[in-house]
């Protein structure tokens, strides 16, 4: 699944195809890791 990374007030947010928030983290590294241990859809 291809996810979109957006830059907000001073952290991280992942987005998935549809728009949808999946995750954040204070970086790009963390809110990938964080993203990495979510179970797959």
């Amino acid at each position: 699944m291809d996810y979109e990374i957006r830059y907000v007030a001073g952290h991280v947010e992942v987005y998935d195809q549809a728009g949808r928030f999946c995750c954040s983290g204070d970086t790009e590294g963390e809110a990938l890791a964080e993203l990495a241990s979510l179970p797959a859809a």
